[in-house]
């Protein structure tokens, strides 16, 4: 094999290992950041070794074994407890390859290493923020400047996040371990949150001229599908990656060619990925098999009505109306308010859902929220009451820092007359 191939491989093995390796040697050494190091000590090791001696049979436990032998020398390096130092060194020069012995000597399984660097990195000791930026970085492998570019934030910010974040998790003395029992579900809603704030500014960006980042939908989706790996019966894993599917697959219909906005009522629907779709429905399916009643398997049963629908006279809004009833109950916030409010409006009318935004009535969460004033104005428009319509729809343009959602909803005034 060619040192140029040999490099590809080298890379790709090393970005489908990375998170296993920092939750393992994470465990070890009980530091982030150190983790992290030894992590791309062994990188740099198959650098130097694969391209002379080739890559080996089980090259995602050849950089295990790496990385661990380097954990083991800081941790002889830090003085820490000679016994289990003697005992994994002697295990590794026994191995053959050291593979099958290292696994025993440190360990359970590969998934519950990685299962508690995703509980760490979203802890919620750490700010909303730091989680995220954590997550991306050693769970996702994204790189300082990615995540920046991505958020649109200065990269010596994202850096220095990341760097609060690990010293908060020492501190702290928080363990590498799942929790159990009651400290699992939890800090489960921290993970799952997590995810889908990640999902989220990409599926539709705060701000910047882009509408979406798709990069961060899929790390979001490659995250949620290696929490439903690892995590099979649990409903709100298995609802939350549904969720994602589902949005997802309407991405490539949300913007037109310059980059507008295309609402979901005028998108066209052959060009939704319906691979997703189907994935999607399948992992639904199996969360409903297992409890129906969570938030995101609800919000994942939404997002299925737009799915199951070919086109626009097809969406059973009262079907989404009534979900929303049912949200409201287990996720009660303005925001779940004010999309139930849009549903009604669909499904009984505009009156309704005006009535029903009314209803809302002033709200901190929402006084500077420009969907608020985007959905009276829509009310507003089918009433038939332009000049309202319009006053709402320029004060929902004012109130986004997105420049394309500001420009949509422009020219949604502009239509007022």
């Amino acid at each position: 094999m060619a040192v140029q191939e040999t490099r590809q491989v080298i890379e790709a093995v090393f970005r489908t290992e990375r998170a296993r390796l920092i939750g393992c040697l994470a465990r070890m050494v009980r530091d982030v950041g150190l983790a992290e190091e030894l992590a791309q000590d062994a990188l740099v090791a198959a650098l130097i070794e694969w391209p002379e001696a080739g890559v080996p049979a089980n090259p995602g436990a050849w950089l295990m074994t790496a990385a661990r032998r380097r954990g083991i020398d800081a941790m002889r390096h830090h003085a820490m407890r000679a016994r289990k130092h003697g005992e994994i060194a002697r295990d590794l020069d026994e191995a053959a390859d050291g593979t099958e012995a290292v696994d025993a000597a440190i360990d359970d399984d590969l998934g519950d290493e990685l299962l508690g660097l995703i509980f760490t990195a979203c802890h919620p000791v750490l700010s909303a923020d730091a989680r995220v930026a954590l997550t991306l970085r050693v769970v996702g492998g994204l790189s300082t400047d990615e995540i920046a570019r991505a958020y649109l934030i200065n990269e010596p910010t994202i850096a220095q996040r990341i760097v609060r974040a690990k010293k908060t998790i020492a501190k702290a003395g928080l363990g590498f371990a799942v929790p159990r029992g009651q400290a699992r579900a939890e800090r489960l809603i921290s993970v799952l949150e997590v995810i889908y704030l990640i999902f989220n500014e990409g599926y539709a960006a705060t701000a910047g001229d882009a509408l979406v980042r798709p990069a961060l939908c899929e790390e979001a989706q490659r995250l949620g599908r290696i929490l439903a790996g690892l995590m099979p019966d649990d409903a709100e894993v298995l609802g939350l990656l549904a969720l994602m599917e589902l949005q997802a697959s309407r991405l490539a219909a949300r913007t037109a060619a310059d980059g507008a906005l295309i609402p979901l009522a005028n998108q066209n629907r052959a060009r939704w990925d319906h691979v997703l779709i189907r994935r999607g429905l399948a992992v639904l399916a199996r969360a409903e098999a297992l409890d129906d009643s969570g938030p995101y398997v609800v919000q994942a049963a939404l997002a299925a009505c737009h799915a199951r629908a070919r086109t626009v006279a097809e969406t059973d809004w009262p079907r989404i109306a009534a979900l929303y009833d049912r949200l409201r109950l287990v996720l009660p916030s303005p925001v779940v308010d004010l999309n139930r409010a849009v549903a009604h409006g669909m499904a009984f009318g505009p009156e309704t859902g005006l009535r029903l935004l009314d209803e809302l009535g002033p709200s901190a969460a929402l006084r500077h929220y420009a969907p608020l004033p985007a959905a009276r104005g829509d009310c507003l428009f089918r009433c038939g009451r332009l000049a309202e319509a319009r006053a709402e729809f320029e004060a929902a343009a004012r109130l986004t820092r997105n420049t394309r959602e500001a420009a949509f909803l422009r020219a949604r005034a502009a239509q007022c007359g």
